[in-house]
Parts: C-alpha cells; sequence; structure tokens
C-alpha cells in the first residue's frame, strides 16, 4: 500500500496521533487516529515515538512522516499531561534563538538532537550537480550594514607587524 501523508497532528482525549493521508491507488483521503498508550507525563518522548513508528500495526503508516516530527508531537501531549496550554508548549518547543543559544552548555542528548536538526536542514537546502535548478558558480551580493562585527584579536596588531 502507498501513502503519501498530509497531515500529523495530536487528539488530547484520549491520548493519540492524527494522521491525514492519501492512497496513491485509489487517491482518497483518509483519517488515522493512532492511539497513544502506555503513555504518562513521565515518559521519554523519543522511545515513545520510536516504538510506534517501528509498531507492526501503525508502521507503514508512518513511513513517511520523519522520527523528530513524532517526538514533537509525543512532547505535545506529554505537556498536556503535565497540565501546560497548547501554546506554552508549542513556544517551549521552538526554543531560544539558534543564533544566540550557546550550544557548549547543552547536555549530549540535545546536543545530538540540535545537530541532527541542523543536519537535516543542510541536506533539505543542499543543491546537487543533479538538481534542475543548479548553479555552478553562484555569486551573491550580501547587502553591507553599517555595522560591522569587530574581534578583541582584530584591534591588538596587524598581521605587517611581524
Amino acid at each position: 500500500m502507498s501513502i503519501v501523508t498530509k497531515r500529523c497532528g495530536v487528539k488530547f482525549t484520549p491520548p493519540s496521533i492524527v494522521l491525514i493521508y492519501e492512497t496513491k491507488e485509489t487517491g482518497r483521503v483518509r483519517k488515522r487516529v493512532i492511539p497513544v498508550r502506555n503513555f504518562s507525563q513521565y515518559s521519554d518522548c523519543s522511545r515513545a515515538a520510536e516504538r510506534l513508528k517501528h509498531h507492526i500495526r501503525h508502521g507503514p503508516y508512518l513511513e513517511m512522516v520523519p522520527l523528530a516530527q513524532l517526538e514533537r508531537l509525543h512532547v505535545v501531549l506529554r505537556d498536556h499531561l503535565r497540565g501546560l496550554s497548547l501554546e506554552q508548549s508549542l513556544a517551549a518547543l521552538k526554543g531560544p534563538d539558534p543564533d544566540e543559544e550557546d550550544l557548549n552548555k547543552l547536555g549530549d542528548e540535545e546536543l545530538a538532537r540540535r545537530k541532527e536538526q541542523m543536519d537535516e536542514l543542510f541536506q533539505r537546502n543542499r543543491r546537487r550537480k543533479s538538481d534542475p535548478d543548479f548553479v555552478y558558480d553562484l555569486e551573491v551580493e550580501f547587502p553591507e550594514e553599517d555595522k560591522r562585527e569587530t574581534c578583541s584579536w582584530d584591534e591588538d596588531q596587524s598581521d605587517d607587524e611581524f
């Protein structure tokens, strides 16, 4: 059975993952509600998402859904069980500004998750020679801002003084 995933979401009562998909054979859009069993406010969301993705019955439907997306849906369910609203949970998932975040202060699991997200973004934006919009020698003009970043080592000594 060939399935094209359209949307994923959560249902709070009972805790479930809702999947909207289209079958390639018939072209019909269908909805599947997948119950999340044995899940509490103390559950590990990554393990629960992995277990659900590899489930015998639901696995074929979740094959095209990225594991990171399933993890985020489980985090929303867990936050709801902890008493947080949907807006609070989504704001926490968004996290801090990646340009201002210090990755040195993160734990090993969180750092691995962030690296995985960066790698996924890189692969999505990557251009290969086989892509139709590939340009070999692409030149981009960046707007010059009035203020340039300076570093302390730029001010100490110049290369001419050595």
